[in-house]
C-alpha cells in the first residue's frame, strides 16, 4: 500500500509541477487517484498534503526527471489487484487515462487559456502551451514515441525519412480474443477515434458493445473555425513527427478533397502560420487508412518533399500571381507559390478540377472506369513560406500530389501502389505522411531485419554459407529472402557485426523510394515527362 501512496503523492506533485492542478488541490487530488483505483486508502501523508511551498513556480528545465509512464503503470497495475481495471493492456490504459484525465483542467479551462494566448496575436506561444500540456497529461505519449527507430537515407530525390513504428502499442491477445467474441450491437459512440465526442470519453473493453474503443479522458481539444464551420484542434498520441496536430470536423463525414477544404487548410495556417496542413486523398488505395472522417494532418515539421528540387516553372492560365513548380520528386508533385490567397485557391482548385477528369492511357491513368467510379484526386499540402522558404511567411505554398486508385489484374492493389516486390517491406497505403517523405513502417521489421542480418553476418564468416536455403527456411525472413540477397551480393565487402545493420537501414530507405516512385502517376522516364507536360498544357 505504501507504494500506491507514493506513486500516488508523486503523480501528484508532478501535476502541481506542470500547473495542471494547484498546490491547494493534493488532498482532493489523492482522493480521486483512490477512487479512479478503486482503493479506499492508505492515508496519505499530512506533512505532504499541506505543504506550502510553490514548486509550480520552478523553472520547468529545474524540475525533478519523472517517469510518467512508470507511476501510471504502478497505479493501473493497482487497479488491477483492487479489480477496478480489467486484467488487459486496454484495461490497465483506461485506468491510467482516467487518472490523467481527473488531473486535468476541463475543456472550457483549456479552451480560455489558449485563446488568451491567441488573443494578444501569439499563435507560436498558444500551441507551445498546449502541445506541452497535452505532452504533459501523457495524452501525447513522448515515453512511448521515443521508442521508434528512425533514420534518414540519401536518394536521388534526396534524404528520406524512415521510421518503424514501436509507439503504438501492441493488441493483447486477451483484447483479440474478446473482441472476437463481442456482439455488435448497431450504432457505435464515439463513431471513430476522430469524432469531436471523444473528449473525456472513458474507453471500452474489446468485449463491450461497439468493441474497444481507446480512453481519451485527458483529451483536450481546441475549438477553431475553418470555412465557417466549426473544427476540433488535437495533437496526436502517437506523433509521427514534431507537434503531429490534427484538425476534425464536428460532424462525422466523410474525406473529400474540394475547394471547401483548400478554403479549410488555408483557413489553418492564417490560424497557425508556423505550421503546415495537409490532407489525405478521399478515394480508396491513395489514400490514409481513415475516409470516414474529414480530417487534416499537420504540425511544425519539414518534410523531404518541402526541400526537393525545382524541375521547371509554368503559369497557370488566369492566375498571374500565381507560380507553378513541377519538383523533382518520385510522385507527381505540382507546387504552387503566391502572396495571393484568393489566386493561389483558384489556381489549385482547377488543376484538382482537371486532374480528376484527366485520362492518359499511354501513362496508365484513367479517370473514370466504365463503371463510372472516378479514380484521380490530389493530396493537398498548404503552408506559409518567408522568401527563403522558411515557415511561417506571407508566401502561400500549396503542394498538390495528383493521385490514381486505378486496378489491373497485374496490380490488384492499385497500379500506382507499392508494387508486390517490396511488400515485404511496405504493403500498406501511400498516405500523406509518407507522400511527404516519411515512411511509417511496422515494427515487423525490427526482427526481421534482426534476423536477415545474422543471415548475412553467417554467410559473410562462411563461404560455404547456404544464404538462399537459410532465408527460405527462416519464417522471418522468407519475404526478404530475395532482397537480402541482392543486397549481400553487392555489399557483402562492407558487412561487420558493427555495419550491418546499418546497411539494411539504408536499403530499405531506397525500397522506400522505390515504392514512392510506384505511387507516381508521371514516372522519371521520357514517356512519364511527356505526359506530365500534356497535363500541364491542358491548363
Amino acid at each position: 500500500m505504501t507504494d500506491v501512496r507514493e506513486a500516488a503523492q508523486s503523480l501528484i506533485e508532478y501535476a502541481i509541477h506542470r500547473s495542471m492542478v494547484g498546490q491547494d488541490d493534493r488532498i482532493w487530488a489523492y482522493n480521486t487517484i483512490l477512487e479512479c483505483i478503486g482503493a479506499t486508502g492508505p492515508a496519505l501523508d499530512m506533512a505532504w498534503a499541506l505543504q506550502v511551498e510553490k514548486l509550480s513556480l520552478l523553472h520547468p528545465n529545474t524540475l525533478p526527471d519523472f517517469d510518467l509512464e512508470g507511476t501510471l503503470a504502478a497505479l493501473s497495475e493497482a487497479a488491477v489487484t483492487n479489480g477496478a481495471a480489467e486484467d488487459t493492456a486496454s484495461g490497465r490504459d483506461r485506468i491510467a487515462m482516467r487518472i490523467m484525465g481527473a488531473l486535468m483542467p476541463r475543456p472550457s479551462v483549456v479552451n480560455e487559456e489558449f485563446n488568451g494566448r491567441m488573443g494578444v496575436n501569439e499563435p507560436r506561444a498558444a500551441t507551445d502551451w498546449f502541445y506541452g500540456l497535452c505532452c504533459d497529461a501523457g495524452y501525447v505519449r513522448r515515453a512511448a514515441i521515443a521508442r521508434n527507430i528512425k533514420w534518414s537515407t540519401p536518394t536521388n530525390w534526396g534524404d528520406l525519412e524512415i521510421t518503424i513504428n514501436l509507439s503504438k502499442p501492441e493488441k493483447d491477445p486477451r483484447d483479440i480474443a474478446a473482441a472476437g467474441a463481442a456482439k455488435n450491437t448497431g450504432e457505435k459512440y464515439p463513431a471513430c477515434q476522430l469524432c469531436i465526442e471523444n473528449e473525456g470519453y472513458p474507453g471500452r473493453s474489446a468485449a463491450a458493445d461497439g468493441g474497444a474503443h481507446p480512453a481519451r479522458q485527458n483529451l483536450r481539444i481546441i475549438p477553431i473555425q475553418l470555412n465557417g464551420e466549426r473544427w476540433g484542434f488535437q495533437y496526436s498520441p502517437y506523433a509521427y513527427f514534431n507537434e503531429h496536430c490534427i484538425a476534425m470536423s464536428s460532424e462525422h463525414r466523410p474525406m473529400h478533397v474540394d475547394r471547401k477544404s483548400l478554403t479549410c487548410l488555408l483557413d489553418f495556417v492564417d490560424l497557425f502560420p508556423h505550421y503546415f496542413i495537409g490532407s489525405n486523398a478521399d478515394l480508396p488505395i491513395v489514400g490514409g487508412s481513415i475516409l470516414s472522417h474529414d480530417h487534416f494532418q499537420g504540425g511544425a515539421h519539414e518534410f523531404p518533399m518541402m526541400h526537393a528540387a525545382e524541375v521547371s516553372q509554368f503559369s497557370v492560365p488566369g492566375f498571374g500571381q500565381v507560380t507553378g513548380t513541377v519538383l523533382q520528386w518520385p510522385l507527381s508533385v505540382l507546387r504552387l507559390r503566391s502572396h495571393d490567397r484568393a489566386q493561389l485557391l483558384d489556381a489549385a482548385e482547377k488543376i484538382i478540377l482537371a486532374w480528376r477528369e484527366w485520362t492518359d492511357e499511354s501513362v496508365g491513368v484513367i479517370a473514370h472506369t466504365a463503371d463510372g467510379v472516378a479514380h484521380n484526386t490530389v493530396t493537398p499540402v498548404i503552408r506559409r513560406v518567408d522568401s527563403r522558404g522558411n515557415a511561417g511567411g506571407e508566401i502561400y505554398e500549396a503542394y498538390l500530389a495528383l493521385r490514381c486508385n486505378i486496378t489491373t489484374d497485374e496490380h490488384p492493389l492499385g497500379v500506382f501502389h507499392p508494387h508486390a516486390e517490396f511488400h515485404h517491406i511496405k504493403k500498406e497505403n501511400i498516405g500523406l505522411i509518407e507522400v511527404m517523405g516519411l515512411a511509417i513502417l511496422p515494427p515487423r521489421l525490427v526482427p526481421e531485419l534482426g534476423a536477415v542480418r545474422e543471415h548475412l553476418l553467417a554467410a559473410k564468416a562462411d563461404a560455404s554459407y547456404d544464404l538462399a536455403g537459410a532465408l527460405e527456411g527462416d519464417d522471418l525472413c522468407r519475404s526478404h529472402a530475395a532482397w537480402a540477397e541482392d543486397v549481400y551480393a553487392r555489399r557483402a565487402d562492407e558487412l561487420t557485426a558493427d555495419s550491418a545493420i546499418g546497411i539494411l537501414h539504408e536499403e530499405v530507405g531506397v525500397v522506400f523510394g522505390h515504392v514512392l516512385d510506384n505511387a507516381g502517376v508521371f514516372k522519371w522516364n521520357e514517356a512519364g515527362r511527356a505526359a506530365q507536360q500534356r497535363f500541364i498544357d491542358s491548363l
